[in-house]
């Protein structure tokens, strides 16, 4: 059986579990930046689920978040698209893998477990879990984590970031608040109902097509800033010059 970064994984799940305190003490305090999103957590003082990777041993200094919040992140989605963010171009393989209690702790397969091949480019990516025929359960605790593959032989050396993501239902309340707004609102009332994921996807897929509007790039730099991922919300305020 081969080696991979879901072979680690439960290892920093209760990493996170134990000791994730810890970890997210090294990530800066996030500051209150004026906008018209504002990210409500579904549930404050809810246990840190977040893990961040850094490295800065020769020939590689990098930051590798995923765009979650501290805490698990809700969607509403079957099949959301989820973000990760690298501070430099990797000249290395990278996985990345979603599995969750289940699998981590009876060795069961991966739902999804992917290889990337380098370059890989800095900045901030996207995954489509539709483009994989992967659909969450509704009130599951997904964890879903990218690693960069230093040395196939010797993954200890795996830089791994991750987060959780739960599907939840869309209130009623909710779905009026969407029918009543533009598209260009949609993000905002997502972050204000706490669902992190789908606030992120609609700002992230306006970006996309319109990758030169600063005002949405500070929009979710903004958000991404309320959470504590100071490097990817500083990349958005200086991509596009």
């Amino acid at each position: 059986m081969k080696t991979s970064v879901a072979t680690i994984l439960l290892g920093a799940v209760m990493a996170v579990a134990l000791g994730s305190a810890a970890v997210q003490a090294k990530d800066p305090e996030p500051t209150k930046t004026a906008t018209s999103l504002s990210y409500k957590p579904p549930m404050r003082g809810a246990p840190a689920t977040r893990i961040g990777g850094g490295s800065r041993s020769a020939g590689l200094a990098l930051r590798l978040n995923v765009l979650a919040p501290g805490e698990t992140g809700y969607t509403t989605q079957g099949k959301p698209t989820i973000y990760w963010f690298v501070s430099q171009a990797v000249e290395f393989p990278m996985e990345l893998t979603i599995t969750n209690n289940e699998s981590l702790q009876a060795a069961v397969k991966p739902l999804l477990e992917i290889s990337l091949k380098p370059p890989i480019k800095k900045g901030i990516h996207a995954l489509r879990l539709a483009d994989h025929g992967i659909v969450l359960r509704p009130d599951i605790e997904y964890q879903w984590f990218v690693a960069v593959v230093r040395n196939p032989a010797q993954r200890s050396n795996d830089v791994i970031a991750g987060g959780t993501i739960k599907r939840v239902p869309e209130s009623d309340a909710l779905q009026a608040q969407l029918k009543q707004s533009a598209q260009a609102e949609r993000a905002a009332v997502y972050a204000e109902a706490g669902i992190w994921y789908d606030a992120i996807d609609q700002l992230s897929t306006q970006i996309g097509a319109d990758g030169g509007n600063r005002a949405l790039r500070e929009q979710r730099a903004a958000l991404l800033e309320q959470v504590g991922l100071r490097e990817a919300a500083a990349y958005d305020r200086g991509a596009g010059g």
